[in-house]
């Protein structure tokens, strides 16, 4: 514990996650259900086998300039809440909210969807087995009491698990995430050298009715959803166990990873049997699960089905701690309340908010997956905001920081922040081929204005305490914080 003006203690966390337990949070984060769904719904449909790649390849570079500025900030500060503090550090308390409060959103929104996705798999793995007690159907989505039983396991079990410390949870992801990897690299064996498989399978090549442009941008407007994962290695920066430095190579790392991933995967459904007949086979429930089947027989969709769960499992483990970490970030800053910086006695992790985080994952899968498809289309929004911020906190922050290598940093913003805004673009405009349905919209005026209503009613404990004191207790002691005091002309006397 360190200690401010003899008022404030700042809660910290313990240093018990490896490089490779950050390289598998990212990767686990960044590779869900979608990688295996989305290649029949819609890299394929609306894209093409070569249309998709490209646009993997785009989009994941687009981001690697937001993990290269980003990455500076993090190899130079380790401090949990990531782009939140940085915000806070380059634009002061109301716009740093704004950020957390996106990506909050982004975050639960994701481990809800990924806990859905166990119900997709048992219903193509174990169909009818779960599907008892129908209670109720919203958006053409049956719920079914035996199937919440399972989510709302699984949702317990890795609250449990993250409540026991990171060093656990470290391990777990690393697993799973080895397993997936192991998963993805069996399918796409499979897929090339079984007797089918032909290069002429993949013609065309982009998808037709469309330009070779059009085809890709489809894919790449949504790099921001399919990349979501890379920025939970910041949340967990204060917990490394290594050089911080090396963060910028794991984000990149895992960027890479996805792309091969979800290029593998598209590929791999594409290449055993002309792919446009394919997916207009509206008899077929799961396009990968029905290649995969027909490449490696009852073995391939056991081998599936473990990579997918491993995918789903590494998405709500890494989001959970992603999430904890900006809550608690969040809490110490006095933006939220202080309850959710709390730290169990024992374990060091941040119990209470990892009990807020549960109770309203708890809630979403009575909702509907349609109905939370809609939240994490929305939640894009507010991932591209966090970029943004990253980015444009990079550039402001240059300027001063000594620590910078001043030649690269700004350069590197200015493509982080212009990668975010045309992200941010496609998304929006109504003419764009991946724009966000008029549900997320609903959605996201709703997230709006509790956001507001939360930080007017903070808004008093917010100027309750110095912001000498908030910067410290944000950022700790460091050049940032000394920084921060300069840019807000407060005396800068020192921490204790």
């Amino acid at each position: 514990m360190a200690e401010h003006n003899d008022v404030a203690n700042r809660p910290t966390l313990e240093k018990s996650m490896s490089p490779l337990s950050i390289w598998a949070l990212a990767f686990g984060a960044i590779i869900g259900w979608g990688a295996f769904v989305m290649p029949g719904l819609r890299f394929l449909p609306g894209s093409g086998p070569l249309g998709a790649v490209i646009g993997f390849v785009a989009g994941g570079i687009m981001l690697m300039f937001v993990a290269l500025a980003y990455g500076r900030l993090v190899g130079s500060f380790p401090i949990a809440g990531g782009v939140f503090a940085f915000a806070y550090a380059a634009f002061g308390p109301t716009l740093s909210f704004i950020c957390g409060w996106a990506l909050v959103l982004g975050y639960l929104s994701i481990i809800a969807l990924n806990a859905t996705a166990i119900v997709l798999l048992t219903r193509f793995l174990m169909p009818g087995l779960l599907e008892f007690g129908h209670m109720y159907t919203i958006v053409d989505w049956h719920i079914y009491a035996g199937e919440l039983i399972l989510l709302e396991a699984v949702l317990v079990l890795f609250w449990w698990l993250n409540y026991c410390g990171a060093d656990v949870v470290g391990k777990i992801q690393v697993a799973l995430a080895l397993i997936l990897a192991a998963g993805v690299i069996l399918i796409m064996a499979g897929a090339a050298i079984h007797p089918t498989s032909s290069i002429h399978n993949l013609e065309p090549f982009f998808a037709s009715g469309k330009t070779p442009l059009a085809c890709i941008i489809a894919v790449t407007a949504i790099a921001p959803w399919l990349f979501v994962g890379f920025d939970t290695i910041p949340q967990a920066a204060e917990e490394f166990n290594f050089k911080p430095s090396m963060s910028t190579i794991l984000m990149l790392l895992s960027i890479v990873c996805g792309i091969l991933t979800y290029a593998a995967i598209t590929v791999a459904v594409a290449i055993v049997v002309p792919w446009e007949p394919l997916i207009r086979d509206f008899t077929i429930f799961w396009h990968t699960g029905h290649v995969v089947n027909l490449c490696l027989g009852p073995v391939g969709s056991i081998i599936l089905g473990l990579a997918v769960l491993s995918a789903i499992l590494t998405g709500i483990n890494g989001f959970y701690i992603a999430c904890s970490r900006l809550l608690f970030s969040m809490g110490r800053a006095h933006i939220l309340p202080t309850w959710f910086a709390e730290l169990h006695g024992k374990h060091k992790t941040p119990s209470n908010a990892l009990n807020f985080i549960l109770l309203l994952v708890l809630i979403a899968p009575f909702f509907g997956r349609e109905v939370l498809s809609w939240v994490v289309d929305m939640s894009s929004i507010g991932t591209i905001i966090g970029y943004f911020f990253a980015s444009l906190a990079s550039y402001s922050l240059a300027r001063e920081c000594v620590q910078f290598q001043q030649g690269t940093v700004r350069p590197l913003a200015i493509l982080g922040c212009l990668s975010s805004l045309i992200c941010l673009g496609l998304l929006v405009l109504p003419f764009s081929p991946a724009s966000i349905s008029i549900h997320s919209w609903v959605v996201l005026g709703i997230w709006v204005i509790l956001g507001v209503v939360v930080y007017c009613m903070r808004l008093h404990a917010v100027r309750s305490i110095p912001e000498k004191e908030r910067a410290f207790l944000i950022l700790g002691d460091n050049e940032l914080f000394h920084i921060f005091l300069r840019r807000h002309g407060i005396r800068d006397t020192g921490i204790l």
